[in-house]
């Protein structure tokens, strides 16, 4: 039995990431950089002023007080949008709209709540500092300065900056197509009735929206029955994406068949238990090039599996230079006790006060109890060994997504 730092680092060493593609950037929100994007362009592209104000030469204000004003000439005006027409002289100031090119001659801008006009006349009460209010050329980004490397995940700011530089079609990783399936006589989907023997089919959909927030695009395949026939369909199915993840089937029951038939589609099966609770019997292995995960069917057992394993693995893929979970130190605030044996992966629920984590389980741990997964936004990593978890104690968390209660 692989301990999970173990079956991690094999599913990483398997994984390969996908190729790129160009895309608008408008559709790039939540993507991964494919490509070293670098600047063409200066911006700003001239020396620019910061403020509404005016654009004179330092020397003419450099005695300026409030009980002693520099009074200037008023020669024109500039709007953002348009250039200067003249240079400013001795004794001349120039009316000056915040992000407008400063004119020659001028070397600040003095901020219009310094000043006061009359006719054609400013009068400025402060002098400031030589250069003041002033953004220079190139002082955002030069031309040829690298802007974002590949990797980059783009968020707002990074797609405002290739906005910014005038780079409307972007090459960013593939989103991996990802097939998903679920194996049981006992599942019942949408368009099927309710009896006393069946239950819905929740492990697709839970799985489905963790491979979006993952990066991936999911395929509902649908439920394959417990005879090999219809796993062999499903199974079939599944293997025409980037990834197939298959929920159930993977234990050693009478009914289990997806080992035996990964087997006839040979797959290069890297491992079959892992020492996780949740999720002891998860499987892992490459058809193809393809990855193909078995997941436990009890519901928290399979959405657990994901996140520790095909997550990562689905990141990589997408081109991601960082798979994992952030993982701080938290306090524990009741006291759990614990199987030794695996890693435990307790469902817990985060917030931070007084500048330290705390943390506390979401109840019941059973591996049917979806509701665990419902309320927590964290998990207490629990190592092997241990027994006992008493308040105070410091423990790992892994924080999985959902907002986290500051006090």
């Amino acid at each position: 039995m692989r301990q999970v730092e173990d079956a991690i680092k094999i599913v990483l060493d398997n994984i390969k990431v996908l190729g790129t593609e160009r895309i608008p950037i408008q559709d790039s929100f939540g993507r991964v950089l494919g490509e070293d994007v670098n600047s063409s362009i200066y911006l700003p592209p001239w020396d620019n002023s910061a403020m509404d104000g005016y654009a004179v030469k330092w020397d003419d204000i450099k005695e300026a007080a409030k009980e002693r004003s520099a009074n200037l000439k008023i020669t024109g005006d500039i709007r953002a949008g348009s250039m200067p027409d003249k240079p400013v002289g001795k004794g001349e100031a120039i009316r000056i709209m915040t992000g407008a090119p400063v004119p020659d001659g001028a070397d600040t801008v003095v901020r219009v709540e310094d000043t006061k006009y009359e006719g054609d006349v400013v009068s400025i009460f402060r002098s400031g500092k030589k250069g003041e209010n002033i953004r220079k050329r190139g002082e955002n980004v030069k031309e040829g300065d690298m802007v974002l490397k590949k990797g980059t995940l783009i968020g707002s700011g990074q797609l405002g900056s290739l906005a910014m530089i005038g780079k409307p079609v972007v090459t960013v990783f593939r989103r991996p197509v990802v097939n998903v399936m679920s194996t049981g006589d006992e599942l019942a989907d949408f368009d099927e009735k309710l009896t006393e023997n069946k239950i819905p089919n929740s492990n697709s959909y839970a799985v489905a929206s963790q491979v979006i927030e993952a990066g991936g695009v999911p395929h509902v395949v649908g439920i394959a029955r417990d005879t090999k026939e219809s796993t062999r369909e499903k199974i079939g199915q599944g293997l025409v994406g980037d990834m197939l993840i298959v929920s159930g089937g993977v234990s050693v029951g009478k009914y289990d068949f997806v080992k035996d038939i990964l087997k006839e589609y040979g797959i290069d099966m890297k491992f079959w238990t892992v020492g996780i609770r949740p999720g002891h019997p998860i499987a892992f292995g490459i058809v193809g090039e393809r990855p193909v995960f078995g997941l436990p069917g009890n519901p928290v057992s399979t959405m657990v599996t994901f996140e520790v394993f095909a997550r990562p693995a689905l990141m990589k893929m997408g081109g991601h230079t960082s798979y994992f979970r952030p993982t701080v130190d938290a306090v524990v605030e009741e006291e759990f006790h614990d199987r030794p044996g695996r890693t435990h992966y307790v469902r817990a629920i985060a917030r931070y006060k007084d500048g330290k984590y705390l943390v506390r389980s979401t109840g019941t741990q059973g591996s049917g109890v979806l509701m665990s997964m419902a309320y927590a936004n964290s998990f207490m990593v629990l190592p092997p060994d241990k027994e006992k978890v008493l308040v105070g104690e410091i423990v790992k968390v892994q924080l999985i997504g959902r907002p986290i209660e500051h006090d």
